[in-house]
């Protein structure tokens, strides 16, 4: 997931970039208006974290060019902390408001629930890759016409790798999704349950579709044994 931060403010732009970083999200941070209208203008991104008081072009303005191009949600993150702020920022087409100073916990759990919602309108419900097939609503996984039998947390597991197919996931990110923990928490969890996945729908394949990055996550992509 791609994130855009608009945030003037050079130590908390810094706070938010390390943040979600650690989260597992990719962050561009931009300091200034114009800079964030170009982004706007030539990038994708998933979310957009907004601040209100900005160098030339300010948080109203850039929403507005946001939303004639792209339903991307978009979080205020903002001082302006009166009701009349909060109506304008939610009724101009914001998703959703938090007032500074916050919490990183609740930002995060903010910005999860952005994503997720923005989503569920995209994600399959069957995915098919090599001779592995995948059906979400039956909960059937089967690869080469072989059953594979998986606990309901390696379902999630392979879920996730599936629906972000050839995107780096961190253990961070993975965490977060599947366990709920913060960027910060203990991660070996992460590793445990990859191997034990590997071993369901890797081991005896010649085609292998879970790849280690070193120093970065993991990430579903069909690879040859050696």
């Amino acid at each position: 997931m791609r994130i855009l931060v608009v945030e003037d403010e050079i130590k908390a732009a810094e706070y938010l970039r390390k943040g979600l970083t650690e989260s597992g999200f990719l962050v561009d941070v931009v300091h200034d208006g114009l800079d964030a209208q170009h982004l706007i203008n030539e990038e994708i991104y998933d979310l957009v974290i907004l601040d209100i008081m900005l160098p030339h072009i300010n948080g109203w303005q850039l929403l507005k060019l946001l939303r004639e191009r792209a339903d991307t949600p978009v979080l205020f993150l903002t001082a302006r902390d009166s009701i009349e702020d909060r109506v304008k920022g939610l009724e101009s087409g914001g998703d959703d408001y938090l007032v500074k100073p916050f919490s990183y916990a609740e930002l995060l759990a903010r910005v999860r629930s952005l994503l997720r919602r923005g989503a569920s309108t995209r994600e399959l419900d069957q995915f098919s890759v090599e001779d592995l097939t995948f059906d979400l609503k039956s909960r059937k996984v089967t690869r080469n016409g072989q059953n594979i039998m998986l606990t309901s947390r390696e379902f999630a597991l392979m879920h996730l790798l599936l629906n972000h197919q050839g995107e780096v996931l961190s253990r961070g990110d993975i965490a977060a999704q599947i366990w709920d923990m913060n960027f910060d928490s203990d991660t070996k969890v992460v590793d445990v349950a990859i191997r034990r996945l590997r071993a369901k729908v890797d081991d005896g394949f010649p085609v292998k579709l879970i790849k280690t990055v070193r120093g970065m996550g993991y990430v579903l992509e069909p690879e040859p044994a050696e």
